[in-house]
Order: C-alpha cells, then structure tokens, then sequence
C-alpha cells in the first residue's frame, strides 16, 4: 500500500489536510494504541512498520511489528487472541495511530494472558515509587500458549 511521503507535505497539509503521510521514525516504525471499540479500555501499545499498516489496512485484521523479533506479526497468529480492526485515527502530526479493535478469542491483549497491557498502576510514596497490581487475572496461561 503507497502512503503520501510526509517530507512532500506542508506542515499545514499534514496537520489538517487528507493525504493520510504516517510519520515513520528513524527505525521505519509508527506507535499504535490498541483500544477495545465496546468499553474504550486502552489493551495495548505497539509498533508498526509499513508493511504492517499495509496489511492492517488490506485485512482489517491488526498487524504489528515486533522490534524484539524483528518481524512483523499478525496479533493473535499464536495466542489466537485477533484484534479485527473497526477504525483506524492518527494523530496531529501523523506520527501515533489510535486503533479500535474488536478483540477475538478470550478477549486477551496481552502476552501475560491479560485482558490488557496495563494491569498495574504506579504509585508514588515520597522518594518511592512502585507498582500496584489492579488485579486483572490472566485469561490464559502463557506458558501453555508461547511454549517453544
């Protein structure tokens, strides 16, 4: 899929206008917020290259790119938690996608088998900071799922 360079766009075009010029970092990756389309609950935050925003785009069904892995992968191609993409935002400046996403399967975002990425709060205690578990349970075993 062919997107508008954004190095051919005024600031004023990408800000306001229609050419949709995704603004790839230095490593050719664009961040992607994942929320659910019932509940509006933020699942999880991650990257995408070109071709994976080609593919989510073509598919409807999201594709990310791991930087641990170096590859792009199809959410839900191991765990079978899919994320089926039901609208696509991106930002002022083109440079974070928002995507709202019908979660599949157990309904679970997370690698930790979580419903969400965000299952811990940080508080802050004076010099202290640390993090509180809200409690969110695994929906499935990890070890059971991504066993090699």
């Amino acid at each position: 899929m062919n997107f508008a360079d954004p190095a051919t766009l005024t600031r004023t075009e990408i800000e306001t206008g229609a050419s949709f010029a995704p603004r790839f970092d230095a490593h050719g990756l664009i961040t992607a917020v994942a929320t659910d389309a019932d509940t509006g609950q933020v699942l999880m935050v991650a990257h995408m290259n070109d071709e994976a925003l080609g593919r989510t785009l073509a598919s409807g069904e999201v594709h990310y790119f791991s930087r641990s892995r170096n590859r792009i992968w199809k959410k839900g191609e191991t765990s079978g938690e899919f994320q089926k993409l039901v609208e696509m935002r991106v930002d002022c400046d083109q440079d974070v996608l928002w995507l709202t996403v019908n979660p599949t399967g157990r309904g679970a975002a997370c690698h930790t088998g979580r419903r969400s990425c965000f299952y811990r709060r940080v508080v802050a205690d004076g010099e202290t900071v640390g993090l509180v578990d809200l409690g969110d349970k695994p929906l499935f075993d990890p070890s059971e799922v991504y066993r090699a």
